[in-house]
């Protein structure tokens, strides 16, 4: 049969009756498989990017609170009281740090003979940095938990999709040698169902990928608020004599 005249054929209306549900019921085992493993990737990337959204938005309403109380405050001491109750921004756990490693310095015992040898005077603003920078990296990494689930639902969802599509597709053309014709009546069902696996492909993956975007961009805020809490925490310890 020429090409030509195959694509043109009309197809029987009786092809496509039904929904995409039925479809997916009648394809066949090695389908439905991969149509089930999407089905697991986009549930739980929709429940990564809704917790997620969830804990952003209450680290950043904090932070900004956390950052008003603590320019307002006098001194680093009443600092740490006023923002104890803020302990869900990143920012809450750099100070508890700071402020701790600040105090083993104003402790007389830690300042002895011994202890200034390991830790001169002129180092403790460079200890106290470095502890910064370690809780401020932690933070960021519990946030960033998870969040590269979407970048591997977004980058493999299609590939699961177009493997579904090329053994539906197979199997529709191997049916025209059992049937002998190669009727559009014949394929045309076979490869509705194979497209459905490309369909859910990507319906899987835009999501994933527009939500992996996403909090990649509010990650560098928070990265950001993080850095220069730090600077602000090592200038106001500096300004009290402290280090």
């Amino acid at each position: 049969m020429h090409l030509l005249t195959f694509l043109l054929m009309a197809p029987d209306p009786a092809v496509f009756k039904g929904n995409i549900i039925r479809m997916v019921l009648d394809s066949g085992v090695f389908a439905q498989v991969i149509l089930f493993i999407l089905l697991v990737f986009s549930i739980i990337s929709w429940g990564i990017m809704i917790n997620k959204l969830r804990i952003f938005r209450k680290v950043e309403r904090e932070t900004r609170n956390f950052l008003v109380t603590f320019r307002k405050s006098k001194n680093l001491s009443e600092a740490y009281l006023a923002c104890g109750l803020l302990h869900r921004t990143p920012l809450h756990n750099m100070l508890v740090a700071g402020y701790k490693e600040t105090e083993q310095f104003a402790k007389n015992d830690y300042l002895d003979d011994k202890m200034s040898e390991l830790i001169p005077l002129g180092k403790k603003a460079e200890v106290v940095k470095m502890t910064l920078d370690r809780v401020g990296a932690e933070e960021i990494s519990r946030l960033e938990k998870n969040v590269v689930f979407l970048a591997t639902t977004g980058n493999i969802s299609p590939f699961f999709g177009l493997l579904g599509t090329v053994w539906g597709v197979m199997d529709s053309f191997a049916s025209i040698g059992v049937r002998g014709t190669a009727s559009l009546a014949v394929v045309a069902p076979g490869i509705a169902q194979a497209l459905i696996a490309t369909i859910f492909g990507l319906a899987v993956a835009i999501p994933a990928v527009i939500g992996y975007n996403y909090f990649n961009n509010r990650l560098k805020f928070v990265t950001t608020d993080i850095d220069n809490f730090s600077l602000e925490f090592l200038t106001t310890a500096k300004k009290e004599g402290i280090l």
